[in-house]
């Protein structure tokens, strides 16, 4: 079979070239429409369930809401495992499922499950699935700062004005509104007048319910024209609440404002965002549809950010203080700079071994192409491009490479050994004496991959995408060694002058056969001494220490602050205000964001005993100090150790996600690969 594509390959070697063109233009567009991100996801396959229950406390939460979802969401198909969390007013269960199962499979047999449960919860509560998201699905947060407007009005302009707008944008699942001060407006009742007018709260709710609502009145037709007929009712302004007729007595109406004040307020605060020492701001997390593409979602939002700046009130701004494309484009740099700098490198030792430029060139060719064919299988895949799949590309340089590099120079020592002028006979000849042994090193090296598919669970969508990526560019590169090389070279060495065996080969060819001659001639000498340094590296690899994966520096810090179980949210936020300075004395550190307690949608819910602080760095070229990132972080928990009454856990932003949601609690694997 091997040489019949041989012979086929250098027949038609313009069909070969048009061939490798058509692959290379797919490989582009493949990596165009490849999701990036910096990281695997490793989150499992989950339906978030958020119930609010204004007013319970945790006990009454977990008996009157969360245990009748839980016992709802039993028998479930596929379903690896229910948890919950009961949170004063809120309860949140979360329903695990098999990793084959598909996302909106699984949510479709929760929301079915959920009209049997809606009938056992109390009056008031609603329960509601969480977004189409993953751990990675934060890809974007800012904040709404003014010198003008108050907290109120500034989370009016997040939830009406700004997150609409940023709900709109393809790939965006939802926008989750963080701090700030839901407006109300509040009907303070004085119990004194309500005994005064014969009034009942119950007659005040009805009133207002029967007068918040327009009605239809059909439509009246006179001659050609039709006008449609309605009843305004909806409140327009606190003056409209205040005419609320409540009743009549002896034909005088009592009126709301006879009975209670209309006064503006906003709702009861479970959390609040602060920045950098200068109080709190209202804030906003844009979170991406699941399998989309970080970068182009971020960089679709960061195009309507300025449009969606200017239709806001003069002197509010939108100050962006996490942008997933910083940790993305800085992945794609060191991959790209390792692809480049090991291509510069095969080049120059293949001209030091080969001697002839034009032939490194072409070996070094198979670099970009066995790259766009791992692109192409991993579009096809559904794998995404991050650090540890582009990292396997990096790594798998020298290999990708080694049968393009034997073809080449077999080709070459014919062409020595011959009279000079390569021709098809030759080229055919030179390629089918080393296509077997290049197919099975290949195929061997492939078959190192292998147990890396049978993990499971966060390990196998850890590694799983790597050893795929590994096994494509290998694959691609057998593709490149048997075609795209050998056509290259017959065109390019067509009119080449005699290909003489460098200076320095031959010196080294010369020792090397002289030490070859003795190993054979010694071979139980030459066995022993292998297997001794074999022995000795086994004796010595237990003090080399042992790593599962290195920490994936994420370029930013994150710190989860506890206090006492009883800590009450304002307190919570002077002394995050007062952390947010203390970290900002590190002339690293560029901003400092603190969230307490939970937002809007409730995805981690955290008490007012809760901080999360996100301490976004610097640029490394920025950095004074000398110290690096792990010196930084020592000075910060000694700085944080004078602070009484906290225990900060340090982690990374994405760790802090993943972990979160893989078990709400904290993850050892996670721990080791994406924190501290």
């Amino acid at each position: 079979m091997l040489d019949g594509l041989i012979r086929f390959v250098l027949g038609q070697r313009l069909l070969v070239i048009v061939a490798a063109l058509a692959v290379a233009g797919a490989g582009a567009a493949a990596w165009v429409s490849l999701p990036v991100d910096a990281f695997p996801d490793v989150t499992n396959v989950q339906v978030m369930v958020l119930t609010e229950a204004p007013g319970m406390t945790p006990l009454d939460v977990e008996r009157q809401v969360t245990f009748p979802i839980e016992l709802a969401m039993q028998g479930l198909p596929d379903v690896r495992e229910v948890r919950s969390t009961s949170r004063p007013a809120l309860s949140q269960v979360v329903v695990v499922f098999e990793d084959r199962v598909d996302t909106y499979f699984a949510r479709q047999v929760v929301f079915e499950r959920l009209q049997l449960a809606r009938e056992q919860l109390p009056p008031g509560t609603e329960p509601e699935m969480g977004p189409i998201s993953t751990g990675l699905g934060e890809v974007f947060q800012y904040s709404l700062a003014s010198d003008r407007h108050d907290l109120t009005e500034l989370r009016t302009l997040q939830d009406w004005m700004v997150a609409p707008r940023l709900r709109a944008i393809p790939g965006v699942n939802e926008v989750n509104s963080f701090g700030g001060r839901v407006k109300q407006i509040h009907v303070v009742v004085d119990p004194q007048r309500l005994l005064e007018y014969d009034v009942t709260l119950r007659d005040i709710l009805d009133a207002l319910a029967a007068n918040n609502a327009n009605a239809g009145g059909g439509f009246i037709v006179k001659e050609w024209e039709q006008e449609n007929i309605r009843s305004v009712g909806l409140f327009g302004s606190e003056q409209d609440i205040r005419d609320v007729v409540l009743h009549a007595e002896d034909g005088t109406p009592v009126y709301l404002s006879q009975v209670a004040d209309v006064v503006p307020g906003h709702m009861t605060r479970l959390g609040a965002v602060s920045r950098d020492g200068h109080g709190e701001v209202a804030a906003g997390m844009v979170i991406m549809l699941k399998d989309e593409n970080s970068k182009q979602v971020v960089e679709r939002v960061k195009r309507a950010l300025p449009a969606i700046e200017r239709s806001l009130p003069e002197g509010v701004s939108v100050d962006v203080f996490y942008d997933r494309t910083d940790l993305v484009s800085a992945v794609i740099r060191t991959v790209s700079s390792a692809l480049w700098q090991g291509g510069i490198l095969v080049v120059l030792v293949l001209f030091l071994a080969v001697g002839h430029l034009r032939t490194a060139l072409v070996t070094a060719l198979s670099l970009p192409f066995t790259a766009l064919c791992a692109f192409i299988l991993m579009g096809a895949s559904g794998v995404t491009a991050n650090l540890m799949t582009l990292g396997g590309l990096a790594i798998a340089i020298g290999m990708v490479v080694d049968g393009s590099i034997v073809v080449t120079e077999n080709i070459a020592r014919h062409v020595r050994e011959g009279d000079g002028r390569p021709n098809p006979a030759l080229f055919g000849r030179a390629v089918r004496e080393v296509a077997r042994p290049i197919t099975f090193s290949i195929l061997t090296i492939i078959l190192v991959f292998l147990p890396l598919f049978s993990l499971e669970g966060m390990e196998g969508k850890m590694f799983k995408p790597l050893a795929l990526t590994m096994v494509f560019a290998m694959l691609g590169s057998l593709v490149a060694a048997l075609t795209i090389v050998p056509v290259a070279l017959s065109y390019l060495l067509r009119s080449a002058q005699r290909l003489e065996e460098p200076r320095l080969l031959q010196a080294l060819k010369g020792r090397y056969l002289a030490v070859l001659a003795v190993a054979m001639r010694r071979r139980g000498l030459t066995l022993a001494v292998a297997a001794g340094i074999f022995a000795v590296t086994l004796a010595l690899t237990p003090l080399l220490g042992s790593e599962f994966l290195p920490a994936l520096d994420e370029g930013a810090i994150a710190i989860n602050v506890v206090r006492l179980p009883n800590a009450g949210l304002d307190g919570a936020v002077a002394t995050a205000t007062y952390l947010e300075n203390a970290l900002l004395e590190f002339p690293e550190i560029e901003t400092v964001v603190s969230k307490t307690g939970r937002a809007e949608i409730s995805e981690d819910p955290m008490g007012p005993e809760q901080t999360d602080l996100l301490i976004m760095l610097k640029p490394r070229r920025a950095w004074k100090t000398g110290r690096n990132k792990e010196e930084l972080v020592a000075a910060i928990q000694e700085r944080l150790a004078r602070v009484p009454g906290i225990r900060p856990a340090f982690s990374q932003p994405i760790a802090l996600r993943v972990n979160e949601l893989i078990s709400g609690l904290k993850s050892d694997l996670a721990i080791k690969v994406f924190g501290y």
